[in-house]
């Protein structure tokens, strides 16, 4: 007797909008998941790279800051809701009245216990897929930054940052935040 395969429904988009409005939820390669209420410091964290760098950004006018929630749409099996994204001033054709269609220039997820495989393997994996030229990946509780720059569709490690640290982003030129204030 053959083992008997249970196959998963694949979502899409049309089902997501179908989603209850006073939950959240991504959709990453067609499987639908919900995403479960950040914890303080995740919101600390959140609150002040979001002070940084919209300071950053406004002062240099280089683009446009935007933070959860939100959809980024990258296609019709593929929508997730970034802590932190940042669109560049010659991409802001992809801010849609409801939601970002197609890959921010920079993404930031704020790791928590229950996001952890989410944000270390499964976003990172799609990110690089549709083109985020930097994503960072922020460890709350080790007080880390990973920096991760796009080449050849994959992910290669920048550099780690510690609460010591200033962290520099290799896409955003000038971009100095001493960590000490966000941990």
């Amino acid at each position: 007797m053959s083992p008997t395969v249970i196959e998963k429904k694949k979502y899409t988009y049309e089902d997501y909008l179908k989603t209850p409005d006073d939950e959240r939820y991504e959709l990453i390669e067609g499987e639908l998941l919900k995403i479960p209420t950040p914890f303080t410091k995740h919101q600390k964290i959140s609150g002040e790279l979001s002070f940084i760098l919209n300071k950053f950004i406004t002062e240099n006018g280089i683009g446009e800051l935007f933070h959860a929630p939100l959809d980024v749409y990258f296609d019709d099996k593929n929508v997730v809701q970034p802590d932190i994204l940042f669109i560049s001033k010659d991409r802001l054709n992809i801010i849609g009245e409801k939601n970002i269609q197609g890959a921010p220039d920079l993404v930031i997820e704020i790791i928590s216990e229950n996001t952890a495989y989410r944000d270390l393997i499964q976003k990172k994996k799609l990110y690089a897929k549709f083109g985020v030229k930097e994503y960072w990946i922020v460890i709350p509780g080790e007080e880390l930054i990973e920096v991760y720059g796009l080449k050849d569709n994959t992910y290669i490690l920048y550099k780690t940052y510690n609460k010591n640290d200033t962290l520099e982003s290799p896409y955003l030129t000038n971009l100095k935040i001493g960590l000490k204030s966000i941990f």
